[in-house]
């Protein structure tokens, strides 16, 4: 999964957002790491929609523009969680081989 589509899902959780809503979610979500153009935005928000992870919530006009909101789907949410666990067990394995590779880095050369 790519760090924007872990980002959407993850602003999606609390509930429905629209476009700008989504943007300014995964900004602050990421601590400003991932900042998402509006033409990136739809494409993944197209490719998690065709994967069934997302769907249209409903469309309302605000100020004569036409806003889509989006929510999770019970399987966006599953997809998260799994998603979530491997990241989890990706960053165990790499943080106890940093801890064992510092005692040696730490004792210098013989």
């Amino acid at each position: 999964m790519t760090e924007p589509a872990f980002f959407i899902l993850t602003a999606l959780v609390d509930g429905p957002r629209h476009g700008y809503g989504i943007v300014g979610a995964v900004a602050e979500l990421s601590e400003g790491r991932v900042r998402l153009k509006v033409g990136t935005l739809y494409g993944v928000l197209d490719r998690l929609v065709g994967e069934a992870l997302v769907e249209l919530d409903r469309e309302e006009v605000e100020r004569g523009r036409l806003r889509r909101y989006f929510r999770l789907t019970e399987s966006g949410g599953r997809c998260l969680a799994a998603e979530v666990q491997r990241q989890a067990v990706n960053a165990r394995i790499a943080s106890q081989r940093l801890r064992a590779l510092r005692p040696a880095q730490q004792a210098g050369p013989a």
